[in-house]
């Protein structure tokens, strides 16, 4: 056990850093100071920006950035304005929605109609959306990176009156922002599915199916390009290391690698956020033997009712809605499995809610000196399907100890903490809709196949 503790730690002692200090690092707190920052940040920009998402929505905090985006470029003819989204995710409605009106066609409506000059491009990381998506996060403003886990629409930003949660992380580093950006380039520029989402029409991946597949084998080799270097035993006061990893697929994932190095390393104790529970197997077998070695594990999960995908009992039911359960359901079944930890009190497990707002938090704290900033769920699909990225930050000096101490306090304030399995409900007090469609998964054994891609 030992040795594979010293592997994991050389392994990230050894890894390239670009090197940081504590007054470069903001970390913000709350969606709408979120939502503020981009604005600010498109704003003052004079060079480039280059925001990548998951989405950008058609509802009113996404027509704000794009107004915003549209303003800056006017202002600034030579600014460089590059945004990036999943191919396939920007051409459907939301789940539950008709399809009459996408994120496309508001992304084409708006270039025609305040004659933009900047695009919106669309990665198809798989042949379909189910079987994977841009997952990658990150915006840079000229020499600054604003680091998140949301992508952009009215709940990210907080625009009305609900919010979802997530970490929020401004570094100012050149390097580090050319990292970004250089990847990025590379995906835009190469003989690559890559295409602008703003002009009609949109190719299909039919008419793209030789660049897909160059695509895809791209995406499996592409890292962050940067000189790094290897930190020393003992930094100078307020240095921070900052590396980028990319991740997608099952194989030579170097974000995958990354975590799994963290948790084996991990001496004392380790923290994890994600909204999702569900666990790759992989990293459910790392935290049992970390629980057997003395570590001591906190897991904050979003509450059933924090999940994006939860329904109110009062509302019509709809297929999705049996997803927050299937969650809880492998939650309860975890806490029963390491009971005895919770008892113990060296497995502390909080479920976050907040009025009607939504969870979305994810990344790790590793004994007080190593954080991931990740948009990773730590689930099988961000395991095997969805391209994933994160910064990791190593903190030899403690000199983020103060920000990670009040990030934590003010995620942990909305939380409950877990003292038995026994307080996570059972199918059984289930609504009757949920009990009947988790009952007929079991007996086809769909929930297997569900928790590997959703």
């Amino acid at each position: 056990m030992m040795d594979r503790i010293n592997r994991s730690l050389t392994f990230i002692a050894e890894q390239p850093f670009l090197i940081s200090y504590i007054s470069d690092i903001q970390f913000l707190y709350q969606a709408a100071e979120f939502r503020k920052c981009i604005l600010a940040s498109i704003a003052n920009a004079k060079h480039r920006i280059y925001l990548t998402a998951l989405y950008l929505e058609d509802d009113e905090a996404g027509q704000e950035i794009w107004h915003a985006l549209n303003q800056a470029k006017q202002n600034n003819p030579a600014l460089e304005v590059v945004v990036l989204v999943d191919y396939h995710r920007a051409q459907r409605g939301l789940i539950g929605q008709a399809a009459d009106s996408t994120n496309a066609t508001f992304y084409q409506k708006f270039a025609q109609t305040y004659h933009s000059d900047f695009n919106i491009y669309g990665i198809p990381v798989k042949s379909r959306e189910l079987f994977g998506v841009l997952h990658l996060k990150g915006f840079v403003f000229d020499d600054q990176v604003l680091y998140s886990g949301a992508s952009l629409n009215n709940i990210y930003l907080n625009k009305k009156d609900r919010y979802r949660y997530d970490r929020y992380c401004l570094i100012k580093h050149n390097e580090l922002a050319d990292s970004f950006v250089n990847y990025i380039d590379n995906l835009i520029k190469g003989d690559y599915a890559v295409v602008p989402l703003n002009i009609a029409p949109i190719p299909t991946l039919t008419e793209m199916k030789g660049q897909h597949k160059q695509l895809r084998r791209h995406l499996k080799r592409a890292q962050y390009q940067y000189s790094g270097h290897v930190l020393p035993k003992k930094p100078e006061p307020d240095c921070i290391g900052i590396a980028p990893l990319a991740g997608f697929g099952a194989r030579g994932n170097k974000l995958n690698q990354m975590i799994r190095h963290i948790f084996h390393s991990t001496r004392r104790e380790l923290i994890l956020f994600t909204p999702y529970f569900n666990f790759p197997a992989a990293l459910s077998r790392d935290i049992a033997a970390m629980l057997r070695r003395g570590v001591s594990i906190t897991l904050v999960v979003g509450d059933k009712t924090a999940n994006d995908f939860y329904i109110p009992p009062s509302e019509p039911f709809k297929t999705i809605a049996g997803l927050p359960y299937l969650y809880e359901v492998n939650l309860r079944k975890f806490a029963k499995r390491h009971n005895k930890y919770i008892d113990q009190g060296s497995l502390n497990i909080h479920l976050w809610r907040h009025e009607t707002n939504s969870f979305h938090l994810k990344g790790i704290y590793s004994d007080s000196q190593t954080m991931l900033l990740t948009g990773n769920n730590l689930n099988p699909r961000a395991w095997r399907l969805d391209l994933e990225n994160g910064l990791l930050l190593q903190d030899k000096s403690g000199a983020l100890a103060d920000m990670q101490e009040k990030e934590l306090a003010l995620i942990l304030a909305n939380t409950t903490r877990i003292n038995h399995y026994k307080q996570i409900e059972t199918l059984e007090d289930y609504p009757q809709q949920v009990q009947r469609l988790l009952s007929r998964m079991r007996v086809f054994r769909a929930d297997n196949m569900v928790k590997r891609i959703l």
